[in-house]
């Protein structure tokens, strides 16, 4: 090895971000966004570097990741909306349910964003707005709250969609808790963060039970979930069937991981 020029780990894994998707997911989905009473709601991505390898199949877009690091070696220049629909096109050729695109908006848009969903808008598949923050002050804050702790993959056979309890009044708190997710980090509010991060795993659990309950589980998520939320400000799942668990505290969590976050 030259010790002048140590390998990086992004030689290893590659240059792309990955992302942290926060409260509001799901209401990327059309068949989630269209029963929004309130629309447009909101859901918060976070682009950071890639310091360290993240497992696959736990909700951090890995398989988007992929996708792009084939069409594009890295994030090429250009204008991000734009960008955003190539991607998603190439990902979801020929795909009969495609992925959220959040997916993409998360890889792409640097910072932190709150992405803005309504089905009159293109049927709901691409945001009506992106509102993006890439101050460092606010980059930096987010790496010192926010901590990962590795859980497990979401199993083989393993299905979120087999219970859908799609109440519209539900739909719309979704939405919201990633409008008070965002405000919340702009603001630098530890207490907020975590309370819409645990609005959001309410609504999922009531929505789409089987994102913490399924029969393919051997980890017992909700009891996880549950100590978290008691012990910290808040925690949420990084995607359905487990993942990373987001924790919310400014003194460090035990077997917790810090992040890059990548503003530019």
């Amino acid at each position: 090895m030259d010790s002048d020029n140590p390998v990086q780990i992004s030689d290893v894994i590659g240059a792309i971000p990955y992302r942290m998707a926060f409260a509001g997911g799901w209401i990327d989905q059309p068949f989630m966004s269209r029963r929004n009473p309130t629309p447009p709601g909101s859901m918060v991505t976070v682009c950071i570097h890639p310091t360290f390898r993240l497992m696959d199949r736990c909700g951090m877009s890995t398989s988007t990741r992929k996708v792009a690091a084939r069409l594009w070696g890295g994030i090429p220049e250009g204008d991000p909306e734009l960008l955003v629909r190539e991607l998603y096109a190439v990902e979801n050729e020929g795909l009969p349910e495609p992925s959220g695109s959040q997916d993409m908006v998360g890889l792409i848009y640097p910072g932190v964003n709150r992405i803005d969903y309504d089905a009159a808008h293109e049927g709901g598949y691409f945001p009506v707005h992106v509102e993006s923050n890439t101050d460092p002050d606010v980059a930096r804050w987010i790496e010192q709250v926010v901590s990962m702790v590795p859980i497990c993959p979401r199993p083989n056979g393993y299905n979120p969609l087999g219970d859908e309890c799609l109440d519209p009044e539900w739909v719309g708190r979704l939405g919201q808790s990633g409008k008070e997710c965002f405000d919340a980090i702009v603001g630098k509010d530890l207490v907020g963060l975590g309370a819409a991060m645990n609005e959001c795993m309410l609504c999922w659990e009531t929505l789409l039970p089987h994102v913490v309950t399924h029969d393919t589980l051997t980890v017992d998520l909700k009891a996880i979930l549950t100590a978290y939320q008691a012990r910290y400000p808040g925690a949420m799942f990084s995607g359905c069937g487990g993942g990373y668990l987001y924790v919310v505290s400014d003194e460090p969590v035990p077997g917790g991981i810090r992040v890059s976050v990548k503003e530019q």
